[in-house]
């Protein structure tokens, strides 16, 4: 693997990392989901027009883009909103453990975003997922409303990811995360206005949900997010999604060193995890020797 690309590798596995602790995160501010991810783009979006300007990049960009760039920042906010709701009718384990099948919804949807053939080891691996996926959850159906709220999150989160991919092409990583916050910013106000949730009650924080939020949207949002745009440059959206099931294993054993014993994990969740570290080690090492031949 080339220099550029194995160190956008090992970037990647710091993100999915950091996502992990996300999930952490989202389990302790008391504020609603929702609100949550309004304080976390708003915050993330000042830190990064900071950065922005101060790197001198352009914040020029076509009025088609930021459209498309709108849209995809609606799909970000409502990604996360149903993320954190998630996480807070079931728990952290659950969550992650559905985001599983982002690489096997990847696997399907990639090839129509970029108009390539379907991999027939890109399906195989996203079915190994599942399979590890069943293994790991060892679901209750007092769950059952967390894992609808988990699936609907992930398939946003690969429609987003994919929608990244074609525009990371064309525009500064840095930017177009900037301008996707924004239009986040704007969809979910202009839901709180018409709910009329900007109370004195909405603003009312408590310190320690201030220092959550404050980390959550610096190192968890606008470092991780940019980042992770910025290295699908040299990984295909699919490569990314596949390792993102990564987040599962660092999120839960997290969990139950932070949380406690709400998360504590089985010995089945074990076999899960190795199966899907395998299987993003398998998923590389084929992707390189498919690179050598086509050399």
């Amino acid at each position: 693997m080339p220099n550029d690309r194995l160190k956008s590798y090992l970037n990647l596995h710091l993100i999915v990392f950091i996502w992990g602790f996300t999930a952490i995160l989202g389990a302790l501010i008391t504020v609603d989901a929702d609100v949550i991810v309004w304080y976390r783009m708003l915050l993330a979006a000042l830190f990064l027009g900071f950065y922005n300007f101060y790197s001198r990049r352009s914040f020029r960009i076509p009025l088609f883009s930021l459209l498309k760039l709108s849209f995809v920042g609606l799909l970000i906010a409502l990604h996360w909103i149903f993320f954190f709701h998630a996480i807070h009718v079931s728990n952290v384990s659950i969550t992650l453990s559905v985001f599983s099948l982002g690489a096997f919804l990847a696997s399907l949807l990639e090839p129509l975003f970029y108009g390539r053939k379907v991999l027939w080891y890109e399906v195989f691996f996203g079915l190994v997922i599942i399979a590890a996926l069943s293994v790991i959850m060892q679901v209750e159906m007092a769950y059952f409303e967390g894992m609808l709220f988990a699936l609907v999150s992930i398939i946003l989160g690969v429609l987003f990811t994919l929608s990244n991919g074609k525009l990371i092409l064309k525009h500064d990583s840095a930017v177009i995360t900037f301008y996707e916050f924004l239009a986040g910013i704007f969809f979910i106000s202009g839901y709180f206005l018409w709910k009329n949730k900007f109370t004195a009650d909405f603003f009312d924080v408590s310190f320690n949900d201030w220092t959550l939020l404050f980390v959550l949207s610096s190192v968890c949002t606008a470092y991780a997010f940019t980042a992770s745009v910025k290295v699908m440059k040299q990984l295909s959206p699919y490569t990314v999604m596949l390792t993102t099931n990564l987040e599962p294993v660092y999120g839960i054993v997290l969990a139950y060193f932070i949380i406690g014993e709400k998360e504590k994990m089985s010995a089945l969740f074990y076999v899960g995890a190795v199966v899907i570290i395998v299987t993003v080690i398998l998923n590389g090492i084929l992707k390189h020797r498919r690179r050598l031949v086509k050399k």
